[in-house]
């Protein structure tokens, strides 16, 4: 028996729409994978930040090599860290170049902020670029569905204060410092002595300006690029958390990728991160000889007196991490490890 000619022209017209939306996803996931939307929260000038270096370079490699399309979007233009990474995953951004915000959607990241891990730079280059990067990446992927491309830096950061230097944990008795509002941060100032203080970044010049805390802790490119030197009178250049950078890619994007196009994101992310690097460190190093200019007393700890910070911050830490990763935990020892291996080249 043949269906009336109403009820055909009804099927006819569901099966034409479903063919329309069906074609117009495909489409728009084949234009989303022409236009790279790249995004991070630090300033567009590529020689004072090390994202927006990175972005740059980021851009003008892959629009060389290929037909995509990358998009810019600095200075926090689309939200705060957590607001690109979670904009990622959902694919309304391609690329993000984020810090420690990640730690939040993938645990594991966190241990790389453990105080006095990482005893110099090329250490931490090398840890992050070998197997053990490699494999915090593989990690990361599965719990987040985001693509480690390739790691920047955000670099070593040091505490300032308005009352004394400070040669040792000792020292810092009694003073508060304002912290970010991260419990690995808390632990880690109580463990040296002193009282962190959770200041929201805005209100942190009026806290400094008001004594409503001593000091601060920051990489010197923050410090110098806030004038905090106008608070501050000295500059302890303890390194105590080597803050890391990640290109991270929405998976599905990538995966949406030709080869050739595949290749080239990875190589231009690759170079980005090392750019990135490379204009942090410049302006760390131009930026104490810069404070010291301005006037703050700055210190610098003996082997001796950096072996004591870190025996006092170490172990706070790490127990609120392992309680905090649970299984993850074994994080911990595969980074000491690999510091320790790389360590022993440099």
């Amino acid at each position: 028996m043949s269906l009336p000619l109403a009820t055909t022209n009804v099927s006819m017209k569901r099966t034409l729409t479903a063919a329309i939306a069906t074609a117009t996803l495909i489409g728009a996931a084949h234009a989303s994978a022409q236009t790279l939307r790249f995004a991070h929260v630090d300033p567009d000038d590529w020689t004072t930040s090390k994202k927006g270096a990175a972005g740059q370079v980021f851009k003008n490699l892959v629009e060389a090599e290929t037909d995509l399309t990358v998009e810019l979007y600095p200075a926090g233009s689309l939200g705060g860290e957590t607001e690109l990474i979670e904009g990622t995953q959902d694919g309304t951004i391609t690329i993000s170049m984020v810090s420690g915000a990640y730690a939040n959607f993938c645990e594991a990241v966190a241990v790389t902020d453990i105080p006095y891990t990482f005893p110099s730079a090329p250490v931490a280059w090398e840890v992050m670029d070998g197997e053990f990067g490699t494999a915090l990446a593989e990690h990361c992927l599965e719990e987040t569905g985001l693509r480690t491309l390739a790691y920047g830096e955000t670099g070593f950061r040091h505490f300032t204060n308005s009352v004394r230097p400070i040669h040792s944990p000792d020292d810092m008795e009694g003073l508060k410092f304002r912290v970010q509002t991260i419990p690995l941060y808390q632990e880690m100032v109580e463990g040296l002595g002193a009282e962190p203080q959770g200041i929201a970044w805005g209100e942190v010049p009026t806290a400094l300006a008001t004594g409503v805390v001593d000091g601060q802790e920051n990489p010197i490119s923050v410090i110098y690029g806030n004038n905090f030197y106008e608070f501050q009178d000295y500059l302890t250049l303890d390194r105590h958390v080597y803050g890391v950078d990640h290109i991270l890619i929405n998976d599905e994007i990538f995966q949406s990728l030709s080869a050739e196009e595949q290749a080239a994101v990875k190589r231009a992310a690759v170079v980005a991160g090392t750019t990135g690097r490379a204009i942090q460190q410049f302006n760390s190093a131009e930026g104490i000889a810069k404070l010291e200019a301005e006037g703050m007393e700055i210190t610098q700890p003996t082997a001796e007196q950096m072996e004591a910070f870190r025996e006092a911050a170490q172990p706070p830490v790490q127990a609120y991490l392992r309680d905090e990763l649970g299984d993850d935990a074994e994080w911990i020892e595969r980074l000491s490890s690999a510091v320790e291996d790389a360590a022993a080249r440099f």
